[in-house]
């Protein structure tokens, strides 16, 4: 009889229904956005994985960009957003929050960066190009380096996607340091398209200079060296994103990247709140991840798995450790 009970028991966990003890609090599942990029599928990966295995949840994916999703949170129809930069928030996000429907929970990262990156061999070592590139000041002297093969006087700097509010910062940086006629502004229609000339230029050691963030696999993978810029400046930030032509800019500011939720949640799932409250990882740890996952051509879900077999050290302390048991016994 009991070898009956168990055999039903493991049956109901491999068809994914609950057990007896994993009983959501939610009875509907938990609906998470799914935005596409790289560090954002693979922390929703974790928390969904999280979810499904330590608090019996059904997870679904709502696909879509971060405004929209973040409207969406707010009207409750997202529950999560793992990923919302508050250095630089998208105007959504402060008018969800001052309208008392939005909350941060956990800081998926502490220390996101972005900013302009040179490979390091251009700029280091014995075959060095570049040895005194070292600001977005002295890119002018270099941008026969940097030559754009549709305008060969000058230099191409490989901006974010058309769009994003990165592509319109990295514009007007372009026109305060002086640089919009020397350097073509190349934003891509997608990030895939950016990044695969961008790798396409460090895979063969040449000049490239490019906009980019971390935590990202690309950090995490290759030897990079981001350009000084001047000391960020709230004043001098807010006047570069409200003018149309910039005469100062200052370096993007570290930003810390929260949990975004919908208030509601809280109310109708505490424990599984107090979890995403928890959550907490580094830029550094993320990008390692990353980039792991790219050498390996493995999706978001299983690098997810991957990380949960290999760093109970970090997760286990978001759990209390019954939830924890039950994660670790469903890897």
């Amino acid at each position: 009889m009991m070898k009956a009970v168990l055999r039903g028991a493991a049956l109901l966990l491999g068809l994914g229904l609950a057990a007896p003890g994993l009983a959501c609090e939610l009875d509907r599942p938990l609906k998470m956005a799914g935005l596409d990029y790289d560090s954002a599928a693979f922390h929703t990966a974790v928390a969904s994985a999280i979810a499904e295995k330590g608090f019996g949840c059904k997870v679904e994916r709502v696909p879509g960009v971060i405004a929209p999703l973040v409207t969406g949170l707010g009207r409750g129809d997202v529950d999560i957003v793992m990923e919302i930069w508050l250095a630089n928030p998208v105007e959504a996000w402060l008018k969800e929050t001052a309208a008392g429907k939005v909350e941060p929970l956990g800081t998926t990262f502490p220390d996101a960066t972005e900013g302009w990156f040179v490979p390091r061999y251009l700029v280091s070592g014995p075959d060095a190009k570049a040895p005194e590139l070292k600001s977005v000041q002295d890119l002018k002297r270099y941008k026969e380096l940097f030559t754009d093969p549709d305008e060969p006087g000058k230099g191409r700097f490989y901006n974010c996607v058309a769009g994003w509010v990165c592509e319109g910062i990295n514009s007007k940086k372009l026109v305060a340091y002086g640089l919009s006629g020397d350097f073509t502004n190349l934003r891509g229609g997608s990030g895939e398209a950016i990044v695969a000339a961008v790798e396409s230029a460090l895979k063969r050691k040449r000049p490239v200079v490019f906009y980019y963030w971390g935590p990202s696999w690309l950090l995490g993978a290759y030897d990079l060296v981001k350009l000084e810029e001047p000391a960020f400046d709230q004043a001098i930030w807010d006047e570069l994103k409200a003018s149309d032509a910039p005469r100062r800019a200052t370096a993007y500011p570290v930003s810390r990247v929260v949990i975004g939720a919908s208030i509601e949640l809280a109310k109708k799932a505490p424990q599984l709140a107090g979890f995403f409250k928890k959550y907490t990882t580094t830029s550094e740890l993320t990008s390692k991840m990353l980039a792991e996952a790219r050498e390996k051509g493995v999706s978001p879900e299983q690098q997810a798995l991957v990380f949960l077999k290999t760093q109970p050290d970090v997760w286990k302390a978001w759990l209390p450790p019954e939830i924890a048991a039950k994660v670790a016994s469903g890897l």
